[in-house]
């Protein structure tokens, strides 16, 4: 435990290569997982939308054989 406290500290030159590249790893992850949920909320609308014409189509076809047996008569 002893020669975890002993190890020098990285030189601030050398430590600054070592934040920067942290923080581009860290803004990268961030970019993708942006754009994961981007995708994502984009096929769920689309899911949304394909959703809400059946339900359209399941409200409006009683409607439509209303009216086919009201013209047949």
């Amino acid at each position: 435990m002893e020669f975890l406290f002993a190890a020098p500290a990285l030189p601030l030159d050398e430590a600054g290569k070592y934040v920067a590249g942290a923080y581009v790893v860290f803004v990268v992850l961030l970019v993708v997982y942006v754009a994961i949920m981007a995708a994502k909320l984009q096929r769920i609308e689309r899911d949304l939308r394909e959703v809400a014409a059946i339900a359209e189509d399941r409200k409006a076809a009683p409607e439509r054989e209303a009216e086919e047996a009201a013209s047949h008569v």
